[in-house]
């Protein structure tokens, strides 16, 4: 499809009173999903990020990683087990954990925004105690839920000019490890940092009337709606602690959240700059 002069100038100058509202602000955006495996998917985001920044955005980067995570546990022998949609995790597996989020996946990040012109630090919930967690029950072992967030590190990388790229391993102030859930770091964060927005990323439109009719988005949903929405079945299984994460930052005080579809390139573009949107916004 090809774009006249006239329709090229029409898209920037829809995104000029986005760039204004935005300017300055931080937005923060949880990576996961098909986004993080597909190489051309990646390279969109990323360079999305990149873009955002250079904008006058001060973006904050929050990934997991649990495929990679499954597929290390399987290289040495570790079967995965899930209870409710969280990893059982042994102490071993905390540490696997930590390696493969930590060690491999964010410096991989770090590297790829570097490369195509921005500039970007790593950073993990261990560096000076950023997420603390604790266990969220002795079954799940060191699955951890999140009990605070030390924004300083963050907020030193942004007021230096980068764009911290946070992996989602906490600690305890015993030493101890937790794998904890991005979707809960990230609402968590987002309130802390005061962020302007947060936007999760799935491998679905966002909230669909029928899951099984990707036409069926709502492309907005009041907080006081979503209870309905999960007793009809409408938000049901991964998708609600997705939601339940997107009210808490709402609650925390970020101004926008969205749930958006990661498996569409650019589509963080599309949400931030333009009246489109991808995804549901959350109100």
């Amino acid at each position: 499809m090809e774009f006249s002069i006239a329709d090229r100038a029409q898209i920037l100058i829809e995104a000029l009173p986005y760039i204004q509202k935005y300017n300055g602000k931080i937005v923060v955006v949880k990576y996961g999903g098909h986004a993080m495996v597909d190489e051309e998917l990646k390279k969109s985001v990323m360079g999305d990020i990149v873009l955002l920044t250079l904008v006058g955005m001060r973006v904050v980067l929050i990934h997991g990683g649990g495929p990679e995570i499954t597929n290390m546990l399987d290289r040495l022998g570790k079967k995965s087990e899930f209870v409710d949609g969280l990893r059982v995790t042994d102490k071993e597996t905390a540490e696997i954990v930590q390696m493969v989020l930590a060690g491999k996946i964010n410096k991989d990040l770090v590297n790829f925004i570097d490369n195509i012109g921005g500039h970007a630090i790593g950073l993990s919930g261990m560096d000076s105690h950023l997420i603390e967690a604790e266990k969220i029950s002795e079954k799940l072992g060191y699955a951890g839920r999140v009990t605070s967030i030390n924004p300083k590190p963050i907020l030193d990388m942004l007021e230096k000019g980068y764009i911290p790229v946070v992996s989602t391993v906490g600690c305890d102030k015993h030493g101890n490890i937790y794998n904890v859930n991005a979707d809960d770091v990230a609402s968590q964060i987002a309130g802390t940092l005061g962020a302007e927005s947060l936007i999760s990323m799935t491998d679905t439109r966002g909230i669909l009337r029928d899951k099984d009719d990707e036409t069926s988005l709502i492309s907005e949903i009041q907080v006081s709606e979503a209870p309905q929405y999960i007793k009809s079945g409408v938000i049901s299984g991964g998708m609600i602690p997705k939601v339940e994460s997107c009210i808490e930052a709402l609650r925390r005080g970020v101004n926008r959240v969205f749930i958006i579809d990661g498996r569409v390139q650019h589509a963080i573009l599309i949400e931030t700059l333009t009246d489109a949107g991808v995804g549901t916004m959350f109100k």
